[in-house]
């Protein structure tokens, strides 16, 4: 997951198309990042027809934004920055797996993210916030999640789905949250890259 300079992030207009598809999220710390690669280099063992997430771009998705105009990327970050004022870190916890949308035709394998009061609030900020910029509000409950595979066909699910089972315990540990960032996501052939545009911590600013 690259981090754009901030020569970088202040030439948007020179070095990126006129609209990009951003969304925002929590980096996910590398230890976890590690724990879970590992976890998918054995998953990958059972041939499922599965296109797996690279564990660099593994991030916990607060709000999927899309297409975005370069001339509104400032007004997300203000808007973003008023309210992670009011935020102190905190931690969340990485742990349990499961399948959308059910365990019999699972097209996307994840792994949860703990909900806490605060990451709900937060996330309900970010869609307020963001409503009134006039990006459509979510239609379904928030659930948080690490996504880490996409499923594209039934091929050898069958086996991996009962493997799964023996992870619907799992925890993979905390990390304090101390920031969300604005992200930038390129789909290519190799599959998405994702850029950081923007990183704004969350507190009171000293």
């Amino acid at each position: 997951m690259k981090t754009l300079s901030k020569k970088e992030s202040l030439n948007l207009g020179r070095n990126h198309p006129m609209y990009m598809r951003c969304f925002i999220a929590i980096e996910i710390s590398e230890p976890i990042k590690r724990v879970i690669s590992e976890l998918i280099e054995v998953l990958k063992n059972y041939d499922g027809d599965v296109k797996w997430v690279d564990s660099e771009n593994l991030h916990l998705t607060l709000k999927f934004l899309g297409n975005t105009s370069e001339g509104l990327i400032p007004k997300i970050i203000e808007s973003l920055t008023k309210i992670t004022f009011f935020y102190d870190p905190f931690y969340i916890k990485i742990c349990t797996m499961g399948m959308f949308p059910n365990n019999k035709y699972p097209k996307v394998i994840w792994a949860g993210v703990e909900m806490s009061d605060i990451l709900k609030k937060l996330q309900g900020d970010i869609e307020d916030s963001m409503s009134l910029l006039g990006y459509q509000r979510e239609d379904k409950n928030f659930h948080p999640h690490l996504t880490l595979g996409r499923v594209r066909s039934q091929k050898g699910i069958s086996n991996l789905i009962h493997e799964l089972d023996n992870f619907t315990g799992k925890d993979f540990g905390s990390i304090e949250v101390s920031d969300i960032k604005l992200m930038q996501s390129e789909l290519k052939p190799t599959g998405a890259h994702y850029y950081c545009l923007h990183k704004i911590q969350l507190g009171r600013k000293v």
